[in-house]
């Protein structure tokens, strides 16, 4: 397994630099610019544009700015935010972990929620319980995230108040209070409404495509014979058909591992958190060149990781993977 997670990381590198290229040439294709308002501005001469771009590098080729670029990267520095003249890497390090955070506790809150309702609503199919978690999920992935992030804005933070402090229920932003005391409660309860946000669609998504998946599979022929030969219908579910009902399941969330960050993005947009998606969404406004482009590269390591995890993790589930 470690041979094969080698291969892997090696076979990662190629598409990390074709990826590079093609996110520079995207980033530096876009309209407007970091000098946009420079050139708006009636007080800047061309002559002051000029000297702009000379001292961020903006009036070389393409082909030298992104090797300039890439040399940064491959020393781990990144460059410097054309729009807060700091290190992008430490720009980053502040960020990543709060993004991790997020990701992380909504990816496990999203398990918890799918995997007990996806086995419950195919071991009682067509139940007015399994009625309930259709309509369920088919809301649930119909609502767009940022609508539904709104909307518990509205609700939690707006219309409802603490009956006991007359305070809002949840906050609506921002990852500690400010002035209170730095605890992991305090974290956990700026995370429940972004959280539930990013999660809600995708626990009503995998839930369902559980259920279909571990109907089709009590179908097979080995959980037939599993009940001839008398095994319980706990052992039944839970350890022969559960275990290869779940595998398309962890290759659906490998591949959707992007999108997952993709809707942090917009999270952390709507409640001020302050992460990578954050990040970005200030760069982009501002055009900040290494900024976007620092960020977008973290992203596509950390997909390429975790779904390199995702398949080792198969490995581990189905004993027919051979890695050797």
């Amino acid at each position: 397994m470690a041979n094969y997670a080698l291969r892997r990381v090696l076979q990662s590198i190629p598409i990390l630099f074709i990826l590079s290229i093609l996110l520079f040439a995207m980033v530096r294709a876009a309209p407007g610019g970091p000098l946009a308002a420079a050139y708006r501005n009636p007080n800047v001469t061309k002559e002051q544009i000029a000297l702009l771009k000379h001292q961020l590098g903006l009036d070389q080729p393409l082909p030298v700015q992104y090797a300039r670029w890439m040399g940064d990267m491959l020393r781990g520095e990144m460059g410097e935010s054309i729009k807060f003249r700091r290190p992008v890497a430490e720009m980053i390090a502040e960020r990543i972990p709060n993004t991790l955070v997020l990701v992380g506790v909504s990816f496990a809150v999203t398990l918890i929620i799918a995997l007990p309702i996806g086995i419950l609503s195919a071991r009682k199919p067509y139940s007015w319980f399994d009625y309930l978690v259709t309509t369920w999920t088919f809301v649930g992935q119909s609502v767009p995230v940022y609508w539904l992030g709104l909307a518990l804005i509205l609700v939690f933070y707006v219309a409802i108040k603490n009956p006991f402090t007359g305070e809002a229920l949840f906050p609506a932003g921002g990852m500690r209070t400010i002035g209170g005391e730095n605890n992991l409660a305090d974290l956990a309860w700026h995370l429940v409404l972004p959280v539930t946000a990013l999660s809600a669609s995708w626990a009503a998504w995998y839930s369902r495509f559980l259920r279909s998946s571990l109907l089709d599979v009590l179908h097979e022929d080995y959980v037939r014979t599993a009940r001839a030969k008398g095994v319980s219908d706990r052992l039944v579910y839970y350890k022969h058909a559960l275990r290869n009902a779940i595998l398309p399941l962890v290759t659906l969330i490998a591949l959707d591992l992007p999108s997952l960050f993709a809707g942090a993005l917009f999270i952390e947009t709507i409640f001020s958190w302050p992460g990578m998606g954050r990040l970005f969404w200030d760069a982009a406004r501002g055009r900040d060149y290494p900024v976007l482009l620092g960020v977008v590269m973290i992203n596509a390591v950390l997909i390429i990781f975790c779904n390199i995890l995702a398949d080792l993790f198969y490995g581990l589930l189905d004993p027919r993977v051979k890695y050797d």
